[in-house]
């Protein structure tokens, strides 16, 4: 079995930047399982296989090299450059996905993605005393979003020097943990880091859907309903942000560094 392939820089911010997804064109005849074992073979954080359905609609999924995911925000945007760099014509395209129908857009070299908001509640005193234990640091919130909890740190240094312990922090009762604190240049609102070893993902570098939930997070305690996030891992990627009802649009740009053809 063969399909296009294409590696694609997401939410890059310059060369070597954002975060590498892979993304294959399918038939829609392949199994999970051999997805998974591409996903796998791939090792980057996400792999997005899509198929056409109808008109504009394509079925979007995405796995780790572990598992599959209800959302991912970076292979969605990689995804839609590369259907665009294909030649599929119109400027929004609909993606059916586990998460419901997601739309990607384009104006010039821009993408926005409508994805669903999610909003933080702030966790139960033992879990936050017990994830402030692992992190050896003092937070000024602790939440959780739909998968991801949420922890918000003073300063954006906080942020940009921490080494969690992954072994301990894949024994949470959560997707990922998304670390964060207010912006430190000028323009950046909020910065971030994502850790998701449970789902096979020590450190994401950029993650699309983690801004979802920081959007509504930063939005209501700034009152801002445009925001830019700077996700603060070794690659680096910006993320603009808009409040928009019950959805979050996510834009940034795209890079396409490698096409070829899995074969297996």
């Amino acid at each position: 079995m063969s399909c296009p392939i294409y590696i694609v820089d997401a939410f890059s911010s310059g060369p070597f930047t954002g975060n590498p997804a892979a993304v294959c064109i399918l038939t829609g005849r392949e199994s999970p399982q051999w997805m998974q074992n591409v996903a796998a073979e791939m090792n980057l954080s996400e792999t997005a296989f899509t198929w056409h359905l109808q008109t504009n609609e394509w079925v979007l999924r995405w796995f780790t090299p572990s598992c599959e995911v209800n959302l991912c925000g970076h292979a969605t945007l990689a995804t839609a450059h590369v259907l665009w760099q294909r030649g599929v014509g119109r400027d929004m395209i609909d993606f059916r996905t586990r998460s419901g129908l997601l739309s990607a857009s384009r104006k010039d070299s821009v993408i926005m993605l409508e994805l669903p908001a999610d909003s933080p509640v702030e966790l139960a005193p033992d879990m936050q005393a017990r994830i402030s234990e692992l992190l050896g640091v003092q937070a000024e919130w602790i939440g959780r979003g739909g998968e991801d909890a949420l922890v918000v740190l003073k300063r954006a240094s906080d942020v940009r020097l921490l080494q969690p312990e992954l072994a301990l922090l894949q024994a949470l009762p959560f997707r990922g943990l998304i670390v964060t604190a207010p912006g430190d240049e000028d323009g950046v609102d909020c910065v971030s880091r994502f850790f998701a070893p449970a789902a096979g993902i020590p450190e994401d570098p950029v993650t699309g859907s983690a801004h979802c939930l920081l959007a509504v997070y930063w939005g209501q305690r700034l009152g801002h309903r445009t925001l830019r996030g700077y996700q603060a891992s070794i690659r680096g990627g910006v993320v603009d942000m808009e409040l928009s009802g019950s959805r979050v649009i996510l834009s940034g740009l795209a890079k396409t560094v490698l096409t070829g053809e899995f074969c297996g």
